[in-house]
């Protein structure tokens, strides 16, 4: 008996503990959220081959951009990202979720591909999973890391494959593989997203530098009354991408690899998507059509190639 209760005790106390830690470090995580003046910029800075001719410079001003939860537990905070162009142009942006001690990742392999792993329990342990999604809820990359305090710095920070990034894959197809060095530095007015990016031609297994680039996101936070005209927008619309992200969870929990068309009728999905975002916030779209009419649209895209046997799987 006094074992058993022993074994018990121990077991309460490795779940406190892991919660503790947990906790500790989600304040890290929900930092990450409110409302800030963006801009990023990008440089290539170094190439094998003394041919290859470097990309300008770019520098995008961003303007204002508000991030807030949508879904919160103790081991997970789902994100949203709102661009703010004007107040009367609001710009459903990217999402990320961040979930403790993840095993479950979906690897990118190229070619519009994407891979169900499953990791290691001590590979995950202490981490903390940043997800990117696409302004279209589709998946883009993952990756796992610690949050660290070192010299008085805050930072997360994890290197894996993506796919091209929005700024380029509509202008180049001279490399199918981001390889992504992603930084995130808190600081007193907010946080800097710094990237150490190479982009690599993979062909048959085998892979190949074609430039290194820098990059330097920042975020710096500004009156909350700054993104009002977001707010609106989403209260507006919330309902209609709240059933785009379920429609994708759907998906995702019962396929082990995804694969999705590029565009379809020259339209790619998210074109599609904010459409009926549009139709939904005037009233054309209601309510108890906006399921279906979100379904039909994410099957035109998917090749279904990936289902698993069970959902449980």
């Amino acid at each position: 008996m006094n074992k058993k209760i022993t074994g018990t005790a121990i077991g309460l106390l490795f779940v406190v503990l892991v919660q503790a830690q947990s906790a500790e470090t989600k304040k890290y995580v929900e930092s990450l959220c409110g409302c800030f003046n963006v801009e990023f910029k990008y440089a290539e800075t170094f190439s094998p081959d003394e041919e290859y001719k470097f990309h300008e410079r770019e520098g995008l001003n961003g303007g204002t951009e508000l991030t807030f939860p949508v879904e919160v537990s103790d081991n997970k905070i789902v994100m949203q990202h709102l661009l703010i162009v004007s107040e009367g142009m609001i710009v459903k942006h990217w999402r990320e979720d961040w979930t403790y001690e993840n095993p479950e990742q979906w690897k990118f392999k190229g070619d519009n591909v994407w891979e169900k792993v499953r990791l290691p329990q001590e590979q995950v342990k202490g981490k903390w999973t940043q997800s990117v999604w696409e302004v279209s809820d589709a998946p883009r990359y993952q990756g796992a890391a610690e949050w660290v305090t070192l010299d008085g710095k805050t930072f997360w920070q994890n290197t894996t494959d993506a796919p091209l990034p929005r700024r380029e894959y509509s202008t180049r197809n001279d490399y199918n593989i981001l390889k992504r060095t992603n930084r995130l530095v808190l600081n007193d007015n907010g946080y800097v997203h710094e990237q150490d990016n190479e982009k690599i031609i993979r062909k048959d297994g085998v892979d190949r530098l074609l430039v290194e680039e820098k990059g330097k996101n920042t975020y710096v936070r500004v009156d909350d009354k700054n993104c009002d005209a977001g707010r609106a927008y989403w209260k507006n619309t919330q309902a209609y991408w709240t059933k785009v992200r379920q429609a994708w969870e759907q998906y995702l929990a019962v396929h082990s690899t995804v694969t999705l068309k590029n565009s379809v009728d020259d339209k790619v999905l998210h074109e599609y998507l904010f459409a009926l975002a549009k139709d939904y916030g005037s009233g054309k779209l209601k309510d108890k059509n906006v399921e279906a009419s979100v379904q039909s649209v994410l099957e035109k895209f998917w090749i279904e190639n990936g289902a698993t046997a069970a959902a449980s799987k």
